[in-house]
């Protein structure tokens, strides 16, 4: 690579933060961008390691190890280094169609495999893929390349999160027509409500919907297929079909009090902010307010996270996270070797925001909510807890064990509910008569991506269940292979 003692010269350094209670007065990116010269040391610090771990990904124990779009960081690391941005943002786009929206919103699953990673911080991955693609958008270089060579062949595309436009974009390059189905108002799926502004902001996601627009891609909002887009007029008109619906069936928390007002889907929350956010500033009052409430965020993940902070701009009374798990190490366990994901005490954007406010971290650990208890109106004032104790059993599955004497009450007026999602939404794949696997995902082979119905795909979240944005693009381009493949019986997509 670039410098042969650029890990050794250079500590690892990543997009700073802005101050954390400064930045929860408003919904702006809580990152600012690092200058070129910081870059350039960053880039350095890719090692010409002989094998990269970095750029394949994988599952081990259960978890992403590597970058499952095969994204070509040492090369564009390097490129970095040598100061070829233009060089730079073709590697990166050659095998992520979207490197804004990862750059942004993934865990860097790239990181954890980093072979730096051993001994030493690993390489800033995901911010340097992040500069790479702004200074593409801001020196004018990301530009619309519609197919030279039109095909006469018509792709319906179910959804139109990441995995439905990456899907698209790459069809379209294949020189078909592409029309993307979104049921709701504004393009993007959980990447627009998903996931709040100050961590992906609707107007990048609408920079690159717009991108698809002038390359000939066509999306229709606030349509429903199977409802208000019969599902017999979209098997005559299109000559192949992909799903890429995702996996929004909530997992829900079944205990006493669970029909109390006031306990909510995270997602719920979260897609009702972002569109009055969106819409109005929040001025026409159109979501579900935190103000001046405890509010209990029951999960750990990310979701959990973007409650947090969402809760902390609406200016809560007090805040605090259940985690089913008891508190990590600051370093991986003998059982978390190099390269699977490091499973470690982490410090997200939300915690340190909420730190900051309310004085100590907001996560209670080794958590299990017992029952909701409501006032006399039906709202819910309190939350019942005990401690648990987490182990395996001899099959591998995990076992809870109640703790007796850790039981507790908690004040709240809004629950919200982030233990993730159980799998697609059932009544539209019944309309197709599309086959479900055991845990209620579209029955399609992973690299073949195939239904039961023929000229039918699936791709995404619907197919392999609640996972990552890089695992949705790398299953759209892969699933977009495949329906090429079958329209023209061969394909030059990768």
């Amino acid at each position: 690579m670039g410098k042969p003692t650029g890990f050794i010269d250079y500590q690892r350094q990543t997009r700073p933060e802005r101050d954390p209670v400064t930045r929860t007065n408003d919904w702006d990116v809580y990152t600012l961008p690092l200058d070129e010269k910081v870059l350039k040391q960053q880039g350095a610090r890719c090692m010409d390691c002989g094998i990269p771990t970095c750029h394949t990904g994988t599952i081990l124990n259960e978890m992403t190890s590597g970058c499952p779009v095969n994204h070509l960081i040492p090369e564009w690391n390097d490129l970095v280094f040598q100061g070829q941005w233009q060089e730079a943002l073709k590697r990166e786009h050659r095998m992520n169609n979207f490197p804004e929206f990862t750059g942004m919103a993934c865990p860097a699953p790239c990181e954890g495999a980093c072979v730096l990673g051993i001994n030493e911080p690993p390489v800033a991955i995901r911010s340097i893929e992040l500069e790479i693609i702004e200074k593409g958008f801001k020196e004018g270089w990301v530009k619309p390349e519609p197919p030279e060579i039109r095909t006469d062949k018509k792709v319906a595309i179910v959804g139109s999160g990441p995995a439905g436009l990456a899907c698209g974009a790459q069809l379209n390059k294949a020189g078909h027509k592409v029309t993307v189905f979104e049921r709701h108002d504004r393009v993007g799926g959980l990447l627009t409500y998903g996931i709040p502004e100050m961590k992906l902001p609707y107007a990048v996601v609408e920079r690159r919907v717009n991108l698809l627009k002038a390359e000939g891609i066509t999306f229709v909002t606030n349509t429903v297929v199977g409802n208000d887009y019969p599902i017999s007029t979209l098997q005559t008109e299109f000559d192949a079909v992909v799903l890429c619906g995702g996996a929004t069936k909530h997992r829900d928390l079944q205990v006493d009090g669970r029909e109390l007002k006031g306990i909510h889907y995270a997602m719920d929350f979260l897609h009702a902010n972002t569109k009055s956010l969106l819409d109005s500033n929040l001025e026409n009052g159109d979501y579900i307010s935190a103000k001046d409430k405890d509010v209990i965020v029951i999960g750990g993940g990310d979701t959990g996270t973007d409650c947090l902070a969402t809760s902390i701009r609406h200016k809560c009374k007090s805040l605090t996270q259940f985690d089913i798990y008891e508190k990590k190490g600051d370093t991986r366990a003998d059982d978390n070797p190099w390269p699977q994901w490091p499973v470690i005490h982490r410090v997200e954007y939300g915690q340190k925001e909420a730190a900051a406010v309310f004085g100590e971290d907001p996560r209670a650990y080794a958590v299990m909510t017992k029952k909701f208890v409501g006032d006399e109106n039906g709202q819910v004032k309190e939350v019942h807890t005990i401690n648990v104790e987490t182990t395996m059993d001899e099959n591998g599955r995990r076992v809870r064990k109640e703790i007796p004497g850790t039981e507790k009450v908690w004040p709240a007026q809004l629950v919200l509910l982030a233990i993730g999602f159980t799998g697609p939404e059932q009544s539209f794949l019944q309309k197709l008569d599309v086959e479900t696997d055991e845990r209620s995902n579209v029955k399609a082979e992973y690299g073949k991506y195939k239904t039961n119905i023929k000229g039918v795909f699936a791709a995404g979240d619907m197919r392999r269940g609640q996972s990552l944005i890089v695992w949705a693009i790398n299953e759209g381009r892969e699933a977009a292979r495949e329906c090429d493949k079958y329209l023209m019986g061969e394909t030059k997509l990768p």
